[in-house]
């Protein structure tokens, strides 16, 4: 059984596995350039003070722009 959670909720250093992405346009295709494609690999490794933001490890590299997280 497949525990489906957000990305916002995905505990620090839990790796996580892409199943979908409801997104579009230039934002997906920004994520899909830096890696978030289905089926990957995701791990939060860091978030800022204010909890807003996320650096993230993306299919075994460290993503060094940080994700806003709404």
């Amino acid at each position: 059984m497949n525990n489906i959670i957000l990305l916002k909720n995905l505990p620090i250093m839990k790796k996580g596995k892409i199943e979908s992405m409801e997104c579009t346009g230039s934002v997906r295709r920004r994520l899909l350039d830096l890696g978030l494609v289905n089926n990957s690999y995701i791990t939060p490794i860091l978030n800022s003070p204010s909890k807003g933001l996320r650096a993230f490890d993306i299919r075994g590299k460290f993503l060094s722009k940080i994700i806003y997280i709404h």
